[in-house]
């Protein structure tokens, strides 16, 4: 898994930077219900995403939380309210806000319970109609049909833990009842079999790809020798699902 206070620095040049997070921010946007006031962005990595739903709905009071102190400097400089916690955790009261984020978090959590222990948390700090969005199936967003996503194939982790019927689940069971969803295109994510082999050699993958041992350096170099290994492959489309608070 990354370290993501050393990503930090180079999270959104190698993210899809503002097209990507702007086409987020307003997907968000429109889950979100006008009458909102306050809005918690979990998971805010380096608030870039955060920044443009605040200055996308004046008058929505928006706050960013992380658990990487590199993620919550970069973000303070832009939201400024950001504070470092765990997002299984959240040091906020019960029914403190009108909204809850998370955007490209639950994909991570890997360890067993953590993705339940956020739905769980996003839950509790919600007033009883607040809405939390969440991304779901973060990463088989990324299987578009390409020579990439053949040479992944054999290595893909079972059961996602951002799996849609799992987080519905989720959230059914700590007062969540869906009430819309959407995509958004993931600009400049489209991965060529050269920014792919770099990606397998630094980790990016954790969440998607099963690589014990030699196993990720044997994926890097047959991505490498696909044709083409500079042309850069379809975007992705993400998807965004809307709960409501009993």
């Amino acid at each position: 898994m990354l370290n993501y206070d050393d990503e930090a620095a180079v999270y959104d040049a190698t993210r899809g930077g503002v097209p990507r997070a702007e086409a987020a921010a307003a997907a968000v946007l429109g889950l979100v219900p006008p009458a909102a006031r306050t809005l918690l962005d979990i998971g805010c990595g380096t608030g870039l995403v955060t920044e443009r739903i605040a200055d996308g709905r004046p008058g929505l009071r928006v706050f960013g939380s992380d658990a990487a102190h590199g993620m919550v400097r970069v973000a303070r400089q832009r939201v400024g309210a950001v504070v470092l916690a765990d997002a299984r955790r959240l040091p906020l009261p019960d029914a403190a806000v009108d909204a809850a984020v998370a955007v490209w978090l639950l994909h991570l959590l890997r360890e067993e319970g953590a993705a339940r222990a956020v739905v769980a948390q996003a839950a509790r700090v919600l007033r009883p109609g607040g809405v939390f969005v969440t991304t779901v199936d973060k990463d088989a967003a990324h299987d578009v049909g390409s020579d990439i996503d053949e040479a992944f194939a054999p290595y893909l982790s079972p059961n996602p833990s951002d799996g849609t019927e799992r987080i519905i689940a989720y959230g059914a069971a700590h007062g969540l009842d869906v009430v819309g969803s959407t995509v958004f295109r993931g600009h400049g994510q489209g991965r060529t079999p050269l920014s792919a082999a770099h990606g397998v050699r630094r980790g990016y993958y954790a969440s998607r790809l099963a690589l014990p041992g030699a196993t990720a350096e044997r994926l890097a170099q047959a991505l490498t020798a696909l044709p083409e290994p500079d042309r850069r492959r379809a975007d992705p489309e993400y998807r965004l699902l809307a709960f409501r608070r009993r």
